[in-house]
């Protein structure tokens, strides 16, 4: 989209589609609506996987017969046991670990083991699991959590430029369960204006910062768009048009000569209270080859070190200010703009934002009350929050850790052959003594960097690079 094109209308749902957020004009309700919960990359399909979206645990699984993913509430009917803590059987079915109930892909109890075949016990509604409307597009896994007549007819958020040109973008995509609400996570990124202080020496500059004169020409239940004419780094980029599609949707989009087209996308899922995951999406789409070439070398775990940093640079600010924020408007009681000083145009989209949460009471977890606060370690964990569920950086990490050992390994034993080799080799020639000495010290200075790198893969630095001399 360029500077003359005009912002992204909404589409109005017609008689074949009904719009997310249900019927009420006047209320978004977040479970009528499809949510993310997973690069479809980074699932396995030979064991379930667990997940909690909205305050409800679910378990995802791959089921072989139908070639599809399955979303089930993470219970057994039988005893309440997780589901995601069985297993695919060779049926292909989902069989709970406590007593073998096995389930089909509707959630109809296929098998209970303790019961004779004839009483068909499992025909029973009681005996079915609830599962939930799924639909893969554009490489991740959507969920939708409410009324599952209405999901047909929901439209999925996507993103309208890959799906409106789908040719030539170049794709990098991470994701990060994040220590506070999708509330909060959506409302700082629409926030462009603090990227060059929050983000500086990461992604910005301090000195790229400026006024900046921003619009909101549509805002509805569907949510809205922005513009900002002038667009990032003193207007030398071009225009930024902004879209957010209620309720878990943002991305800029920002078209430049230097760069070609950018866009800047995230998806913010809500698990509980207080947490959310985090789906950032960079589509690209370069002016010469010579960049995409480069980032299709880039390996995905390394890039994903990188982002990491990124989201580091805010994590503990922003955990920190979503308790202050909830304190000081008693609980949410009090209008945001008058809990938050708002005096300039940059702060057009979040109030756009704040208003639409108010307006169409849209918050996913009203009235629920925040977590503990969480400890310096926790904040700056990675491997939790990302790594082991992360197919590239998991691998990564277990092949890391392997040729450490090996190098450490392999140096012990040139080291503890030292003495016998003086001892049986009289006169030592020099470039065996040299050999000898000389590798156990590159071993061990190997094993010593990859550890430093391995340590990258469990934690962040809760220094941000903004504050480093």
């Amino acid at each position: 989209m360029t500077a003359t094109q005009p912002a992204i209308a909404f589409s109005t749902p017609t008689p074949q589609t009904l719009p997310a957020g249900g019927d009420d004009p006047t209320r978004f309700d977040p479970r009528e609506a499809w949510y993310p919960v997973h690069y479809v990359g980074d699932l396995d399909k030979s064991r379930p996987t667990r997940f909690t979206l909205l305050g409800q645990d679910v378990v995802i699984w791959w089921e072989p017969e139908a070639a599809t993913w399955r979303v089930f509430a993470d219970q057994c009917p039988h005893r309440l046991a997780p589901l995601s803590e069985g297993r695919v059987n060779e049926a292909g079915q989902l069989e709970c670990p406590y007593h073998g109930w096995a389930f089909s892909g509707d959630g109809d109890c296929e098998v209970i083991p303790q019961h004779p075949a004839d009483q068909m016990a499992q025909i029973s509604s009681r005996a079915c699991v609830q599962s939930l409307p799924t639909s893969v597009q554009q490489g991740l896994l959507f969920v939708y959590p409410g009324d599952r007549d209405r999901a047909p007819l929901v439209e999925v958020p996507l993103i309208d430029p890959l799906e409106d040109e789908a040719e030539g973008w170049v794709l990098m995509n991470t994701f990060r369960d994040l220590p506070y609400d999708a509330l909060t996570l959506l409302e700082n990124v629409l926030d462009a204006s603090h990227i060059p202080y929050t983000h500086h020496k990461t992604v910005s500059k301090r000195d790229t910062a400026a006024p900046m004169t921003t619009e909101v020409p549509e805002f509805g239940k569907a949510g809205f768009t922005g513009i900002w004419q002038e667009g990032p780094r003193k207007g030398t980029l071009g225009t930024q048009h902004t879209t957010f599609t209620a309720p878990s949707l943002m991305y800029h989009d920002l078209t430049s000569k230097q760069f070609g087209r950018t866009l800047t996308v995230v998806y913010a899922t809500p698990t509980r209270k207080g947490e959310c995951r985090l789906f950032a999406r960079f589509p690209f789409k370069f002016t010469s080859k010579l960049p995409g070439l480069f980032i299709g070398l880039t390996p995905r775990w390394y890039s994903h070190i990188g982002n990491n940093g990124v989201l580091e640079d805010d994590q503990i600010f922003l955990h920190l200010q979503e308790r202050y924020l909830n304190q000081l408007s008693d609980h949410g009681e009090k209008p945001y703009a008058q809990t938050c000083y708002l005096p300039t145009q940059a702060d057009r989209y979040v109030s756009a934002y704040r208003r639409w949460v108010s307006e169409f009471q849209a918050d996913p977890f009203p009235g629920q009350a925040l977590p503990t606060e969480r400890s310096l370690p926790e904040l700056m964990d990675r491997y939790h929050s990302h790594v082991e569920h992360c197919h590239s950086c998991r691998t990564a990490l277990t092949r890391l850790q392997t040729i450490r050992r090996v190098l450490l390994a392999v140096a012990a034993v040139v080291f503890a052959a030292i003495p016998v080799t003086v001892a049986l080799v009289e006169p030592l020639p020099l470039w065996i003594g040299a050999g000898l000495t000389g590798l156990p010290l590159v071993g061990l200075l190997a094993g010593w960097q990859l550890g430093k790198l391995e340590r990258k893969f469990y934690e962040g630095n809760p220094i941000p690079p903004r504050n480093r001399d």
